[in-house]
């Protein structure tokens, strides 16, 4: 069984984001990347296959230089080949996609996996597209898989080969040991020129949400702060 995983590199979710001065994109300058973590749990399944049905894993990545970290980590943690789709950074999920089935095609990959969704875009397009693109099944936010003869069960059943986006809490994703990272730096990653076509996404602006207002404190025994609350939420809020 040949199994293709697709990983996107996304901002730390603990890193303070910041616009940059076009008012259209992010300021990358202090950000910290890791591996999106829905694509984590894909991840994780393609590698519990692997344990179970002696799979071959490969990991795959849409961009420049700077998703290396992110397919070698795929390699620490036990994926057999790592390749890059060489391509202009996008969010545009067709041309992902695109880029996606370009290399998947004909090379016969039983099993696709993505993460549902990517953390900072969300769009949770690519995977449907890819399935779309290249013909397949799919399913979608999959917290589940089992595969059977030739067939797969998740939330409904289809014929294998199949695109699966992963659902956080289909699995639990594991750490990089130390042995699996030194290996994985005396390894190869294939680098291919991405097949897609010209981004059609155009991001206009954005901005940052506004700051949200000061909590208030409220003082008395809890009888008052209840009536206080009460009337607040009536008043203010509108919630009742």
């Amino acid at each position: 069984m040949k199994i293709l995983v697709a990983l996107k590199q996304v901002p730390d979710t603990e890193t303070t984001i910041r616009l940059a001065a076009d008012g259209r994109s992010l300021d990358l300058g202090d950000v910290k990347w890791i591996t999106s973590p829905y694509d984590e749990n894909a991840l994780e399944e393609a590698l519990r296959l692997k344990e179970a049905l002696g799979a071959e894993v490969t990991a795959v990545a849409v961009g420049g230089e700077k998703v290396r970290p992110v397919l070698q980590n795929a390699l620490a943690l036990g994926a057999q080949e790592a390749v890059r789709l060489a391509a202009e950074p996008t969010d545009d999920p067709l041309a992902i996609a695109q880029a996606l089935a370009g290399f998947a095609r004909d090379r016969g990959f039983d099993l696709i996996l993505l993460g549902n969704k990517g953390f900072g875009g969300d769009n949770s397009a690519v995977g449907p597209m890819l399935a779309e693109l290249l013909g397949l099944a799919q399913a979608n936010v999959v917290t589940r898989l089992e595969l059977l003869d030739g067939r797969f069960r998740a939330e409904r059943e289809g014929a294998l080969p199949e695109v699966v986006t992963a659902q956080r809490g289909l699995n639990e994703p594991r750490y990089a040991n130390l042995k699996g990272i030194m290996a994985a730096k005396k390894k190869t990653i294939t680098e291919v020129d991405a097949v897609a076509a010209a981004p059609q996404v155009v991001v206009a602006a954005l901005s940052l949400p506004p700051a949200r207002a000061q909590g208030r404190r409220l003082e008395g025994a809890p009888a008052a702060q209840a009536a206080e609350l009460l009337g607040l939420l009536r008043t203010e809020a509108k919630l009742i």
